[in-house]
């Protein structure tokens, strides 16, 4: 069960980067947004963390 939640946790923050990349590169980026992805970034970036080590 732990290496699924892993795979989802690393599937989500592959998506997060993408949309992060896509926000970037806009002529008008939302400044806003980009934080906020950064941070849910950051926040799965914690958890997979978390999880690597209880494994």
């Amino acid at each position: 069960m732990s290496e699924n939640h892993l795979s989802a946790l690393r599937l989500k923050h592959a998506e997060l980067e993408a949309q992060l990349e896509l926000e970037e590169t806009r002529p008008h980026p939302d400044d806003d947004l980009i934080h906020r992805l950064k941070k849910q970034k950051l926040q799965l970036k914690d958890a997979m963390t978390q999880e690597m080590a209880s494994a």
